[in-house]
């Protein structure tokens, strides 16, 4: 998988992509990901991105031009699956999401900022609006590196037990079970019996039970979903 991401601060990637899975990933040439400063597709000398917007208003839009000039530029050298754009009026980000992104080939993804983009970027170029909140962010940068986090680490060989991913939360509608590791005592909280008794249908069983109990607690609408 290849993810371009159009920032005009692509130094906020600098720690989330250089550690843990996302650079285990791109060392094993199972995901590679470009960051593209939009400010090299400026159209004056000052390399500026945004104006005052028409009708007036507080906040500035980020231009057109070198939006449009960087996604043709990039297009010319491969074919996108999704063009997302990250945006708080976007489609609420899940798993289910997540999980359509990771059998992609090639994805881009467009950072804002200000009070957002020419709304004819939007019209033209953008395949699909992700929002990772209900929240306004100072940019799309943040929500971009959460994206692509979640898509990559489902990469089959990304991670090293490949049967962990398909029991994350989200992953069939329900948040995971209760997790517990050495010792089987602290301070006199004892680890559940059937998790050491070796009976593996009776762990798979307890799991599922607590799941759907700590689902219906925690966030009952999951399973209306199911």
């Amino acid at each position: 998988m290849h993810i371009d991401i159009l920032t005009i601060f692509p130094e906020m990637f600098e720690g989330p992509f250089k550690h843990s899975i996302l650079k285990r990933a791109q060392e094993k040439g199972l995901a590679s990901i470009d960051l593209i400063n939009i400010r090299d597709y400026a159209i004056d000398k000052h390399k500026r991105v945004d104006d005052y917007q028409y009708g007036g208003g507080s906040g500035m839009v980020m231009m057109i031009e070198p939006i449009a000039r960087c996604i043709d530029h990039l297009k010319e050298k491969r074919a996108y699956d999704e063009i997302i754009y990250m945006s708080p009026d976007g489609i609420l980000f899940n798993q289910k999401i997540a999980n359509q992104l990771s059998a992609f080939k090639n994805i881009l993804i467009l950072c804002g900022h200000y009070k957002g983009i020419d709304e004819r970027i939007r019209a033209t170029y953008i395949t699909r609006e992700i929002s990772i909140g209900d929240y306004v962010l100072s940019g799309g940068e943040l929500g971009a590196a959460v994206v692509a986090d979640a898509v990559i680490r489902l990469i089959p060989g990304v991670l090293n037990d490949e049967t962990s991913a398909l029991s994350d939360s989200f992953q069939d509608n329900l948040i995971s079970s209760p997790v517990y590791t050495r010792p089987a005592e602290f301070r006199g909280m004892k680890v559940p019996d059937v998790l050491l008794s070796g009976n593996d249908k009776a762990i798979a069983q307890w799991r599922f039970d607590q799941s759907v109990e700590r689902t219906r607690e925690r966030r009952p609408g999951l399973l209306d979903e199911q």
